[in-house]
């Protein structure tokens, strides 16, 4: 175990299993973090630095998401350490060989995160037939393309203007990470009349303090493989985004994006992650500090997971949303709640609520080898 992890204790993890296979050129971590809800459902990053402690974060996260939903998963992450833009056929090798090795691993369902997608869950399933975020053709919600996590951003936003005095359809909005989760988070906000100031992606920052015209940034972003140069926009560099001058800030990218050395920078009253694990505790302490409310990332990009879930236990694309919009709704609202009456960070709320639950269903098993 990596001795960075400081996560341990009644939770979890549970399982940590390392994949090595020098033939393929397959490096992978697999944290299983708690099963007591039901067997865990989590994204596979592929990415060249990941490590055993982010995994393990995430997993960790990834618990708390599902259990704040309601879901009957537990937790659990797997990571590649390998380049997602590599050749296609090298790229689908990787995943079919890290999807043979999961296999035995029943307590896990693998899904869609940042660096894989509905194309290499398809491969994955064909592999092992256990995957969520499958294509449409094979009978899958596609999540991406149809952006779950992005819409419940959109209904945490929603949620959360009423405690930080904002009105969507006048709010100003900047995405860290226009990617699958960041698009989606724009388009959806945008349909409630929120303007979109401010983009980035791993090359640039995109800037119109009058407003970018949301559409024609996804098509832009699909043809040319970057925000950088949008006409009409100016370009920045990629960590500007920071200090862009917004009332909505969405992380949609990589972890720990926020710290105490930019938190000072933020110029926005709310952020609602839509990345796993985007601020670090030092960071959001500082936010909060300042009067900036943050939605927690497992409260508000749980929507994802949960289309994921609906789509395992055989519900429809409009059963998914609904379920998305309900929960995410109430989730937010009581974890705000809870943080108002306890004086709290949101974060604190929404673990606290979460890891009730989980704890409540660990007394529901019977752990360790029976008799």
């Amino acid at each position: 175990m990596d001795s960075t992890l400081s996560l341990g204790g009644e939770l979890g993890p549970a399982k940590i299993v390392h994949f090595f296979d020098a033939a393929i050129g397959l490096k992978a971590i697999l944290v299983v973090d708690n099963v007591a809800c039901g067997p865990a459902i989590g994204g596979c990053r592929m990415a060249p630095d990941v490590t055993l402690s982010e995994c393990a974060r995430l997993a960790r996260a990834m618990t708390l998401k599902n259990a704040a939903a309601g879901l009957p998963h537990g937790g659990g992450k797997s990571v590649i350490a390998a380049d997602p833009k590599q050749d296609r056929q090298k790229k689908e090798r990787l995943i079919r060989a890290f999807a043979r090795a999961i296999a035995d691993q029943r307590d896990y369902i693998v899904g869609p995160d940042m660096g894989t997608d509905e194309e290499c869950m398809a491969w994955a399933y064909d592999e092992i037939g256990r995957a969520v975020g499958l294509p449409r053709e094979i009978g899958g919600i596609p999540l991406d393309e149809l952006g779950a996590t992005g819409f419940g951003v959109a209904v945490a936003a929603q949620v959360a203007q009423d405690y930080v005095g904002l009105d969507l359809k006048t709010a100003r909005v900047a995405v860290q990470g226009f990617g699958s989760v960041g698009i989606h988070a724009a388009r959806f906000l945008a349909e409630r009349g929120a303007t979109l100031v401010a983009a980035c992606d791993s090359q640039a920052t995109v800037v119109a303090p009058d407003g970018l015209d949301v559409d024609a940034l996804i098509a832009f972003k699909r043809e040319t493989g970057s925000v950088r140069v949008f006409p009409g926009a100016k370009t920045l560099p990629r960590d500007a985004i920071a200090e862009v001058d917004c009332d909505v800030w969405i992380p949609a990218a990589r972890p720990d994006v926020i710290d105490e050395r930019n938190a000072g920078s933020l110029r926005a009253k709310l952020v609602v992650s839509g990345a796993n694990i985007p601020i670090t505790a030092q960071g959001e302490q500082l936010l909060a500090d300042r009067g900036v409310l943050v939605v927690p990332d497992f409260i508000a990009n749980a929507g994802g997971v949960i289309c994921a879930s609906v789509e395992f236990h055989g519900g429809s694309q409009t059963a998914a949303f609904t379920a998305i919009a309900e929960k995410i709704h109430s989730n937010t609202r009581a974890v705000l709640e809870e943080s108002k009456r306890r004086g709290s960070l949101p974060r604190a709320a929404a673990e606290a609520i979460a890891e009730a639950r989980v704890r409540r269903a660990m007394g529901y098993r019977r752990f360790g080898p029976r008799a």
